[in-house]
């Protein structure tokens, strides 16, 4: 799994548009397909992305209208039809029968999100792009959103600021600035150089600069007694 960082929030939306406009020099290649009008057709199978915001997404009135809405133009209809909306469905964890006839409008922030990322898997790319996956979901949310991610398949290139989050699903990491990589390699050992976080406006991953966070490496022994539980006062 990779994850590209931007050090710079204001450039994220431009990272992502140069995937879809013509290089300036050289070439793009997504797969084995170079990025030219007579392959846009087989690069849209090949990538499935999934937006920051699940509402940009979401378009149709149910949730199984919005999921079997790009397989019906790929010419899927009867059974073959129902059967990777269901697989779908119970791939990002919810059941059709509950979820199938709900209006998306109404859907939680972190339903909206997996009803989003089931509609892309509809299509089988073979690679997933996810824009802030985190981003707008609550602590159980975004823990649920992890765990789904780390069972999902595919490849996954993801485009983040969380650096928890990458800790958890990634490998490998590139850092954006100023339109330029400025890092490429193992997840734990960028994230881990602290120096070169703070050189290019990003912190340490709250895991590792926080490392209290847990109860048991609390920095103040007096607010925890013998047996491990916070003292209540």
């Amino acid at each position: 799994m990779l994850i590209f960082l931007d050090a710079i929030e204001a450039q994220t939306q431009s990272s992502w548009t140069c995937v879809y406009t013509v290089a300036q020099s050289g070439g793009v290649v997504v797969g084995e397909y170079p990025v030219e009008q007579r392959h846009l057709k087989n690069i849209r199978n090949f990538v499935g992305v999934v937006f920051q915001n699940p509402d940009d997404q979401l378009f149709m009135p149910t949730v199984w209208e919005d999921i079997s809405f790009g397989p019906m133009n790929q010419g899927l209809r009867g059974e073959e039809l129902s059967h990777r909306c269901h697989h779908c469905l119970n791939a990002v964890g919810l059941d059709p029968k509950y979820y199938g006839s709900r209006n998306t409008t109404n859907l939680s922030g972190g339903e909206k999100k997996r009803v989003a990322i089931a509609g892309v898997l509809a299509m089988q790319p073979q690679v997933l792009v996810f824009d802030e996956p985190s981003a707008q979901l609550d602590p159980r949310s975004r823990r649920q959103l992890i765990e789904l991610l780390q069972n999902l398949p595919l490849t996954q290139v993801i485009a983040t600021h969380d650096l928890d989050l990458a800790l958890d699903l990634c490998d490998r990491t590139v850092v954006l600035s100023q339109g330029q990589v400025v890092n490429d390699g193992a997840t734990e050992q960028v994230l881990g150089d602290r120096e070169f976080l703070k050189q290019h406006h990003l912190e340490s991953p709250l895991s590792y600069s926080r490392p209290y966070c847990l109860l048991e490496d609390a920095p103040v022994p007096s607010l925890v007694n013998g047996r491990g539980i916070p003292r209540r006062y």
